[in-house]
């Protein structure tokens, strides 16, 4: 097989996602109302699309969101290296008006390259990121016979996974959008060793759930 096809989805809603709290890595939470409703609309648009396999992070909310393929039997993994950044000393905290500040400083500073800042005080910088989903994508990219797969993961990580696959420099990071249970799809060619973007935080199966 010379190409891989991914379907790349951030997680379904949270609570702490709906009250504006940091989760990042050490906050492992549950769907909400929402967010099970998200991830039921998913698996209603896309059960017939024939999964080799399922990857998620190690966090129970990327698992849920994925939870009725795994029913049907598809093969799963978790790998911490698909995990959220770590937000460090923030997880856990409603933010603030000068944690709004930090947040907002430490996003700028990204986007002037200084991938190389935490998130925060005993969190992880993006650099540090990367370098464990880079070691998770060699294991995926590994599997070539896995055509079509199913990968569910986090807004932060998701971002700074696509300009890694992209080909990207890091500090463009925050040009992809992160919605919830949001779908990117991605073609990798074994041949030209390069990721294509065919599909870009698509929404359109959610859009019952508006009605």
């Amino acid at each position: 097989m010379s190409t891989k096809t991914i379907y790349l989805i951030r997680h379904g809603e949270t609570e702490f996602n709906r009250k504006g709290i940091v989760q990042g890595s050490g906050v492992d939470s549950d769907l909400n109302h929402l967010g099970f409703a998200q991830a039921r609309a998913f698996f209603d648009a896309y059960k017939d699309i024939p999964f080799h396999k399922i990857y998620t992070s190690k966090l129970r909310r990327t698992v849920q969101s994925v939870q009725e393929f795994i029913n049907l039997g598809i093969d799963f993994e978790s790998l911490e290296g698909l995990n959220e950044i770590s937000w460090g000393e923030k997880e856990g905290t409603a933010p603030n008006y000068q944690q709004d500040e930090f947040y907002l400083d430490v996003l700028q500073r990204w986007r002037k390259g200084e991938t190389n800042i935490p998130a925060a005080k005993g969190g992880e910088t993006p650099e540090d990121v990367m370098a464990r989903q880079k070691v998770a994508f060699e294991t995926i990219l590994s599997r070539p016979e896995e055509e079509t797969i199913l990968v569910a993961m986090h807004g932060r990580a998701i971002r700074i996974l696509l300009t890694h696959l992209l080909d990207l420099p890091l500090s463009a990071m925050d040009d992809f959008e992160h919605t919830n249970l949001c779908l990117y799809k991605l073609t990798y060619s074994y041949h030209q060793k390069a990721f294509t973007l065919d599909v870009r935080n698509d929404v359109a199966h959610l859009m019952a759930l508006a009605e």
